[in-house]
């Protein structure tokens, strides 16, 4: 009896311990998956500010709420489970999704700009109900591209292991990405609020008034950033396409030899950028051409 206990005993101490290491090697898993995909990240981080921009203060933080929610919903309840049945039975099929994907945050980035010069001559009404359910309906669409990027990134880095550990490591890297992405938001949107804050209780006052004056300069180049953010992802998925499905190389030989010619680093990596960037634009423009001829036609 007390041997049965005793090996009893053993087998939960082994469990234990393999739950432990097994424990151990997600964490591992996702904190390596997590950097390689820390690029994507902060174009997450840069493009969604601008949704929330111009937008009564009181309702920013529910409505990054409501986006951080959306974007949880759609690494954990949509791309896990797509990307583990497709990584299982269709491995091939992943690399045109994130091309479609990059596509559409091309013709974003585009559209983005035509605004710019083009602008509508529809104003909603200010801080509606209905537009704020369609900022954060656009800025969730945006974020499932982006959030598909990020994992798969971190789905190609173990894509060897066992179909348990794989969904252990994207659910971490997940949560993860999601609260560290829009937790940086809330604090980017609410800072001049802060500093208002600051000169009302007389601390740091001089501290206070910078923080609102510079805040809404900082916000604009953010939503540049955001910009540029969404035409070099998605000029890089689509000439990762390119490269990948239709065996068209020479877009991805012509980053190669810049690098080459410039030494590779840092400046390698602008050469990169640099030619994603340009695809971007093209695609997106060329995306935004068709819709606008359709719209047209309708």
């Amino acid at each position: 009896m007390a041997g049965g206990l005793f090996a009893l005993l053993d087998d939960v101490a082994l469990i234990a311990r393999q739950a432990a290491a097994s424990t151990d090697d997600v964490a591992s898993m996702a904190a390596k998956t997590s950097a390689k995909a820390a690029g994507v990240v902060i174009d997450d981080t840069a493009v969604t500010p601008q949704y929330v921009s111009g937008v009564t203060p009181a309702r920013e933080l529910p409505m990054i709420w409501q986006i951080t929610k959306g974007s949880l919903r759609n690494k954990l309840l949509i791309i896990l489970p797509v990307a583990l049945l497709l990584n299982a039975f269709a491995p091939w099929a992943l690399t045109p999704i994130l091309m479609v994907g990059g596509a559409y945050l091309s013709f974003e980035g585009a559209e983005k700009i035509a605004g710019k010069f083009f602008p509508s001559e529809e104003q909603p009404a200010e801080n509606s109900a209905q537009d704020e359910d369609a900022l954060v309906s656009s800025a969730i669409r945006t974020d499932l591209i982006l959030s598909a990027e990020i994992m798969i990134i971190s789905l190609d880095e173990v894509k060897d292991q066992s179909v348990w550990i794989e969904a252990a490591v994207l659910v971490a890297v997940g949560i993860l990405m999601t609260l560290g992405v829009y937790g940086v938001v809330g604090l980017l949107v609410k800072i001049d609020d802060i500093g208002r804050g600051m000169i009302e209780r007389g601390h740091a006052p001089r501290l206070g008034r910078a923080l609102v004056k510079g805040m809404p300069a900082v916000l604009d180049v953010i939503g540049v950033v955001g910009t540029v953010a969404m035409l070099w992802v998605g000029g890089h998925l689509v000439l990762r396409g390119l490269d990948e499905v239709l065996g068209w190389h020479w877009p991805h030989h012509v980053i190669e030899r810049g690098q080459d010619a410039i030494g590779g680093g840092a400046l390698g990596w602008l050469v990169e950028t640099g030619v994603s960037l340009v695809a971007g634009l093209i695609v997106g423009f060329l995306v935004y051409g068709a819709v606008q001829l359709v719209r047209k036609g309708r």
